[in-house]
């Protein structure tokens, strides 16, 4: 008779990542809200019992999900600007962040806010993950004042103002509310202004020496 070989065992920490893995791929697909034992367990092929027996809570699962994806946007766009200007690594934040390319992202951040008002763990990690991006942005808006390139008296106030325009705009783009090249080009100019920068600055066309105020 034909035997049949088992499929290896898997240890603990396999299984949560495995686990954490589904639970990632189905928040990008369908967003945090599709992320139930049943939804976690068919994507991972396993029962939800197991996805039980290996998650706290799903509370807890929805909301470390969160903080991967966020963290993982959060670091890819900080080594898009990690070298030159100021303002030419915040041009080229921006034109990353306003693309169009970024919705799955944006619903996942859209529905944090909302599902946060009953789950604490996930609101709790929300405010965690806008921390970090205010204070990345605090940098770099203090590092273009120093460079005279921004004229702003509190780069932290306006690190808030701006991370608040960016969910704004981008959450506007779920519902296809204006095209991308206009919601872009608003953005820019009213982010010139509330900067104090030289309007087209932020225009991610400019060479480095463009960008430079005269």
């Amino acid at each position: 008779m034909p035997t049949t070989t088992r499929a290896p065992r898997r240890s603990p920490d396999q299984r949560r990542g495995e686990i954490a893995d589904a639970a990632r791929d189905l928040a990008l697909d369908e967003g945090l809200a599709a992320l139930t034992l049943r939804g976690v367990a068919s994507r991972a092929r396993v029962t939800p019992a197991l996805v039980a027996h290996y998650v706290p809570t799903m509370d807890d699962l929805v909301a470390s999900t969160f903080t991967s994806v966020v963290d993982a946007e959060l670091a890819e766009l900080t080594a898009l600007a990690a070298s030159g200007t100021a303002t030419g690594r915040l041009a080229a934040l921006l034109a990353a962040l306003l693309d169009g390319s970024r919705d799955d992202v944006t619903l996942i951040w859209v529905e944090a806010f909302a599902l946060g008002r009953r789950n604490e763990t996930l609101a709790a990690a929300a405010r965690d993950a806008m921390d970090r991006w205010q204070s990345a942005l605090q940098e770099l808006l203090a590092e273009g004042a120093a460079e005279g390139d921004l004229h702003i008296d509190d780069p932290a106030e306006a690190a808030w103002q701006l991370l608040g325009m960016i969910d704004g705009i981008n959450a506007q783009s779920l519902v296809r509310w204006g095209g991308a090249s206009d919601r872009s080009a608003l953005m820019l100019r009213a982010v010139e202004g509330m900067l104090g920068a030289r309007r087209g600055i932020l225009d991610p066309s400019e060479s480095p020496s463009e960008r430079k105020t005269p």
